[in-house]
């Protein structure tokens, strides 16, 4: 069952310099992530940040946070959003993505 995911700082600065410095890291890891389909992440007004994530199941998200996230920021010490995300996550009635939509970042 799909799994939407929902991960947000509500300190933050409104830079987006480590969140960018992961993910240049996980594109040169490899790439994708086994059981992702969807990725958006945002500052929100007033400096915190959003990741929104559709993962597959709950247990791919998991495992890709402690095999592919977790090593890269012990690496790179981010600490630019303050402490934990609190991170959210509920199954999915319904999910689908329309041809061609988002864009790269």
């Amino acid at each position: 069952m799909p799994v939407a995911v929902v991960q947000e700082w509500s300190e933050g600065t409104g830079e987006t310099t480590s969140y960018d410095a992961v993910s240049e890291r996980l594109r040169a890891s490899g790439g994708g992530a086994e059981g992702l389909h969807v990725h958006a992440a945002g500052v929100l007004e007033g400096g915190g940040f959003r990741i929104f994530e559709v993962w597959e199941s709950r247990e791919q998200f998991e495992r890709f946070v402690q095999e592919r996230l977790m090593p890269i920021l012990r690496e790179l010490r981010t600490d630019e959003h303050g402490s934990a995300p609190t991170v959210t996550s509920y199954e999915l009635h319904n999910f689908f993505v329309l041809s061609g939509a988002g864009s790269p970042g």
